[in-house]
């Protein structure tokens, strides 16, 4: 049984600074790996082919990857990796690429290491590439935890070429929503709250044109809700193998208000493709 002490569990929701990220993806994380079965730690993007966790999952990643153009690209950047599942994805699907795993937790690398992926324990606020290096920074449901995000940003825009490509899946707030709007979300959703315009002016400001962008919300927080639900007993049994009650009622609860937010347009989640702007 995973011991939680709900205080540090608090603390690190509240102050949400990278050590507080790493303390509680260690500990959470693999909650969805019991509820999945997998090692993605993605929403996935849910439809009639894809109506279970792990084919959901993929298919987010296989939508996001097409996005980025990773047919084309060459050298690679993931930002907030993970546990490399996604990178593992992409190796098998474009075998050209050159894929760069990035991520502030280290037991994540460690877990996720393979040949072909370059694995590198570094913040995203402060990327470990030489100007104009690369083609591609991804962010693939990491970025709502960057802090700052104009950080990120900025790096991002350093570190690409002129030709190439910064693509972000990251959940949002929409217009006016507040704090006291998104209900429990606002201790169980354990990142920044970033509004959708926040986000492209964030992204504006710092050098880039967004040339693309999708609001996908109800094709992943609407469907994920029905399917734990609906299997709720069996995913409930697992996860009470390593975690105590309470954590899964809760994680139920959040996931059943998630659904309510979304259909209230108080959350959403998404897509951007950005170029980077060339001085004139």
């Amino acid at each position: 049984m995973v011991s939680i002490n709900p205080i540090d569990v608090f603390l690190w929701t509240f102050r949400r600074n990278e050590k507080d990220t790493v303390n509680l993806y260690n500990t959470l994380s693999p909650v969805m790996q019991l509820a999945t079965g997998g090692t993605m730690l993605n929403f996935g993007y849910w439809t009639s082919e894809h109506a279970e966790p792990i084919p959901a999952q993929e298919n987010l990643c296989m939508i996001f990857a097409n996005l980025a153009e990773l047919d084309s690209a060459k050298h690679v950047v993931d930002v907030g990796s993970g546990l490399s599942a996604p990178s593992h994805l992409w190796q098998q699907k474009f075998p050209e690429i050159s894929l760069y795993d990035v991520n502030i937790n280290f037991s994540q690398l460690s877990y996720g290491k393979k040949q072909k992926i370059e694995f590198l324990n570094s913040s995203s606020t402060k990327l470990p590439f030489a100007n104009g290096s690369v083609d591609r920074v991804l962010a693939l449901e990491s970025a709502q935890h960057f802090k700052p995000l104009s950080d990120f940003i900025s790096e991002s825009k350093r570190v690409l070429n002129s030709n190439g490509l910064l693509v972000m899946a990251i959940p949002v707030t929409l217009g006016n929503s507040s704090i006291k709007d998104l209900g429990m979300l606002k201790f169980t959703w354990s990142s920044e709250h970033y509004s959708f315009d926040d986000v492209k002016n964030t992204i504006k400001s710092y050098g880039f044109s967004i040339v693309e962008e999708k609001l996908i919300g109800n094709h992943v927080y609407d469907p994920l809700a029905d399917y734990y639900i609906q299997n709720r007993s069996k995913l409930k049994k697992s996860i009470l193998e390593k975690y105590p009650n309470y954590v899964e009622n809760i994680l139920c609860k959040s996931i059943i208000k998630m659904k309510d937010s979304s259909e209230k347009k108080i959350i959403d989640y998404a897509l951007l493709k950005c170029i980077p702007e060339t001085i004139q």
